[in-house]
């Protein structure tokens, strides 16, 4: 079984991390065109790990 992250990341995280406005992570997961989050109650967080390979399908698709 994998271990779990320190911590998970927020939208404003992501946002923060990607240098885009957080209305545009929220966007991404309406249009369901973003990393995948999931909700812990109210709350939405991304894993890291499955932000880091959203972020690799992104470049390696850039590249076809």
């Amino acid at each position: 079984m994998a271990a779990l992250p320190d911590r998970y990341f927020t939208p404003q995280d992501v946002a923060a991390l990607l240098g885009v406005p957080v209305e545009t992570v929220y966007r991404w997961r309406r249009k369901r065109t973003g990393p995948p989050g999931f909700r812990v109650g109210k709350h939405l967080r991304y894993d890291p790990d499955a932000l880091h390979r959203w972020i690799t399908s992104l470049t390696e698709s850039e590249r076809s």
